[in-house]
């Protein structure tokens, strides 16, 4: 029974910890793509210099992302939108992955792939392993 919590424990700092990583990089990518002027942002992300508005859309689902994976559960309030939060962040990066490949950026994608397993893990150990309960 004590192994099981000190688990569930381990778990739950773990998932923490990955959620905060995760928001942090998708908060900061936001700010970027919504305040950054468009010719630094171009240096940056090439594609972006063709696509103004999928930069301002990407920037705001982005920020949602972000604030669901933290918010929900730190608060206790409605904390399954933090696993929503992360099913929306993994379709959100299997979209970006599809871009950068149609566009012949396939080597851009790793980043994408890494936030979408990040993304996985939150989802699958906030409703499996370590749940976030509410108030």
């Amino acid at each position: 029974m004590i192994y099981e919590q000190k688990n569930s424990e381990t778990m739950n700092i773990i998932l923490w910890i990955t959620q905060v990583i995760l928001a942090s990089c998708l908060i900061w990518a936001s700010l970027m793509k919504l305040f950054q002027p468009a010719d630094k942002l171009a240096l940056m992300w090439p594609w972006t210099a063709d696509h103004g508005t999928l930069v301002k859309l990407t920037g705001v689902l982005d920020l949602l992302a972000g604030i669901g994976l933290i918010l929900p559960a730190l608060l206790r309030i409605q904390p399954k939108l933090t696993i929503y939060a992360a099913y929306g962040t993994i379709t959100l990066m299997v979209a970006a992955s599809i871009f950068h490949i149609s566009r012949g950026e396939a080597s851009l994608i790793g980043i994408n792939i890494c936030f979408a397993i990040f993304a996985v893990f939150i989802a699958w150990g906030r409703q499996k392993k370590a749940p976030v309960t509410s108030k």
